[in-house]
C-alpha cells in the first residue's frame, strides 16, 4: 500500500535533467506555485561532474550513467551499443559533450510546416537568445544575463587548425558561430562552461534557487512508478523511495521531463501507450497511444580515425606521466588546457553530396583516438574525424522491458535501416577521405586506421564499414512526438499536452517530431522553456 505524503503540489516535475531543472526553476519562480521535482539519480557531488574532461570517467560508470545498452542492431552488423544517460541532478547535461548547438532554422520551420503552430524558427529563436549568458555579448543572435552560460573553448590544437584549413580547401566556408540559423561551415564549438568548469542544467537552473525558494522541493534517488490518472486527468505521481511506494498529489499539472528514454518509460508504466506493449506486461490501458516509444531518432557517428605524424595529439600526452602532470597543473592554476576539453572541439557541417538542400552531415573532430569511451587512448598519435547523418530517415523504438520501473528499457534505434541512411553513410566516408587528403594535412601524412584503406569506395563496402564503426552520440529524440490530433502517432499536441489526458504534459527531447541538425541539449532547453511558459499561461485561464 502506497503512502501519501502531505499536502498537494501545484506542479510535479518528473526528471531533474536538462529539461526538468529549467522547468522547475520557471514554475517555482512564482512563490504561489508549490513545485515538486523528482529525480531518480543522485546529487552531483563528484569532482568529475564538474571538470569538463570528466565525461571520460562518467560515461560507463554506474555512479553517473544509467548504463543502458541498445539491442543488437542489424544495421550495425549485429553490434549492441552502450547508451549513456546521466544518472544525476542535471541529467545528461552533467556528462555530455557541453556543445551549444541550436541546429538549423529549417529544422524548426519544418515543425511549423507539420502544423505545429508557434514552433517555427522566428518563434523559438527569441527563446534561445533569452536563455543565454553568452561570451559574445548581446546581439541579434545571442543574449546575456540568462541561466545558460556559453563560452569559447579554453584549449587549442595545431592539428585541429589544420583540419579546419583542410575543410576550407575542400570548399567548406569558415564560420565563427554555428548558432545563427545556418550552421553550414567549419568552426570551433562553443561550450557550456564557466571559467573552465562544466555548466550543467543543475548548476544553471537549480542550485541558484533551491535554497531560497520554500515552494520548491527536490527529491533525488526516487524512481517514478506511474502517473496517477483519475477520470481522464493526471492527479499525482506514485514513486519509489528506499523501497517504499509514495504518492504525491497534484492539483495543477504533472510534467514529464525524463527524456526520450525516461518519459517513455513513465508513460507506459502509467498505462499510456500502445495497447499491445502494455498488455504484454500486464499494465491496464489508461489511454491507447500507439506512438509512445516509437519514432526514436538518433545521430549515428561514424568514428573514422587517421594516424598522423609530426604534430601533437592528446594520445601521446595521455600516455606520458610527466605531460599528464603538466596538464593537471595547467588546469589547476589557469583553468585551461586539455582538462577543459569537450569530447569534440572542431565542427564541420557540410553536405554528403551536392544534391542535398542544406548541410546534412556534421563532423566531430578530436585530436585523439580510442576504441570507445571508457577505454584508454591509443598509443599512436591520431585524429578522429567522425561524420554523422544529421537527419536520418531510420526510426527506432524505446519500450519498457517489464512492469518493474527499475528494469532497463528495450532500446532499438534501428540505425541504417533505410537505403537513404546507408547512402549518406557511404557518402560521408567519401567526404571524410576527401577532407583528409587536402594539402593542409599532407605534411602530417594522415593514414587511415578506421575504417581502413582495405575498404573500397563502393557504396556497399562503405555502408557496411559504417555499421562496423558507427556509434551513438547520445541524441535520442522523438519517442513522445508532438503532432496534430489527426496524427495517429502523435503523443502530445503543440502545447505539449498529452492528447487525451488532462493535466499531463511532456516537455523534453522526446516531443521532437524530427531531430534537429546538431547536438540536441540546447534545443531540449528551448522546449522546456517554451513548455514552462505554456503551462504558466494556461494556469492563468
Amino acid at each position: 500500500m502506497a503512502r501519501t505524503i502531505g499536502g498537494e503540489w501545484d506542479y510535479i516535475v518528473c526528471g531533474a535533467g536538462t529539461a526538468g531543472c529549467l522547468m522547475a526553476n520557471r514554475l517555482s519562480a512564482d512563490p504561489k506555485n508549490r513545485v515538486l521535482l523528482l529525480e531518480a539519480g543522485g546529487k552531483d557531488d563528484w569532482i568529475w561532474f564538474h571538470i569538463p574532461v570528466g565525461y571520460l570517467f562518467a560515461i560507463g560508470n554506474p555512479r553517473a550513467d544509467w548504463m543502458f545498452r541498445t539491442e543488437a542492431e542489424a544495421g550495425l552488423n549485429g553490434r549492441s551499443l552502450i547508451y549513456p544517460r546521466g544518472k544525476v541532478i542535471g541529467g545528461s547535461s552533467a556528462i555530455n559533450a557541453m556543445i551549444t548547438m541550436r541546429g538549423q532554422s529549417a529544422d524548426y520551420d519544418h515543425w511549423r510546416q507539420l502544423g505545429l503552430a508557434g514552433w517555427g524558427w522566428d518563434d523559438v529563436k527569441p527563446l534561445f537568445v533569452g536563455l543565454e549568458d553568452h561570451f559574445l555579448g548581446d546581439s541579434e543572435h545571442h543574449g546575456t544575463g540568462g541561466n545558460w552560460r556559453v563560452e569559447a573553448p579554453r584549449v587549442r590544437w595545431d592539428l585541429l587548425d589544420k583540419v579546419r584549413e583542410a575543410a576550407v580547401q575542400m570548399g567548406v566556408r569558415p564560420l565563427d558561430d554555428f548558432n545563427t540559423g545556418d550552421n553550414e561551415g567549419t568552426a570551433y564549438f562553443h561550450v557550456n562552461q564557466k571559467k573552465g568548469l562544466r555548466w550543467s542544467a543543475a548548476r544553471g537552473f537549480i542550485k541558484p534557487v533551491i535554497d531560497g525558494r520554500d515552494n520548491l522541493d527536490l527529491l533525488s534517488g526516487v524512481l517514478v512508478e506511474k502517473v496517477i490518472v483519475e477520470n481522464g486527468r493526471a492527479t499525482g505521481v506514485q514513486f519509489r523511495q528506499g523501497g517504499e511506494s509514495i504518492i504525491a498529489r497534484c492539483r495543477g499539472e504533472v510534467v514529464l521531463t525524463a527524456g526520450s528514454i525516461g518519459s517513455t518509460q513513465i508513460l507506459e508504466l502509467s498505462g499510456i501507450g500502445h495497447g499491445e506493449v502494455l498488455s504484454r506486461h500486464g499494465i491496464p490501458v489508461v489511454q491507447e497511444k500507439p506512438g509512445v516509444g516509437g519514432n526514436l531518432q538518433d545521430h549515428l557517428q561514424i568514428r573514422a580515425i587517421y594516424k598522423v605524424d609530426g604534430i601533437k595529439t592528446l594520445n601521446e600526452t595521455y600516455h606520458n606521466l610527466f605531460k599528464r602532470g603538466l596538464m593537471g597543473l595547467e588546469y589547476l592554476f589557469r583553468r585551461t588546457g586539455p582538462l577543459t576539453m569537450a569530447p569534440s572541439q572542431l565542427g564541420i557541417f557540410t553536405r554528403s553530396d551536392p544534391s542535398q538542400e542544406r548541410a546534412n552531415i556534421q563532423f566531430h573532430v578530436q585530436p585523439l583516438s580510442l576504441d570507445k569511451f571508457g577505454d584508454p587512448l591509443h598509443r599512436f598519435p591520431a585524429v578522429t574525424v567522425a561524420p554523422c547523418n544529421l537527419r536520418p530517415t531510420s526510426r527506432g523504438s524505446v519500450h519498457i522491458r517489464s512492469a518493474d520501473p527499475a528494469d532497463k528499457p528495450v532500446i532499438a534505434p534501428n540505425y541504417l535501416a533505410t537505403d537513404a541512411d546507408r547512402q549518406v553513410a557511404a557518402d560521408s566516408l567519401r567526404v571524410t577521405r576527401r577532407l583528409m587528403g587536402q594539402p593542409a594535412l599532407a605534411p602530417y601524412r594522415p593514414e587511415e586506421f578506421l575504417p581502413g584503406p582495405v575498404i573500397g569506395d563502393d557504396a556497399e563496402s562503405l555502408a557496411k564499414a559504417a555499421g562496423d564503426i558507427g556509434t551513438t552520440i547520445f541524441h535520442p529524440v522523438g519517442t513522445a512526438k508532438m503532432g496534430r490530433a489527426s496524427d495517429p502517432l502523435a503523443v502530445v499536441d503543440e502545447r505539449l499536452r498529452v492528447i487525451g489526458i488532462d493535466g499531463l504534459r511532456v516537455a523534453d527531447a522526446s516531443v521532437m517530431p524530427t531531430i534537429t541538425s546538431g547536438n540536441t541539449n540546447t534545443p531540449t532547453l528551448m522546449i522546456a522553456e517554451k513548455g514552462a511558459r505554456m503551462i504558466l499561461e494556461d494556469g492563468k485561464r
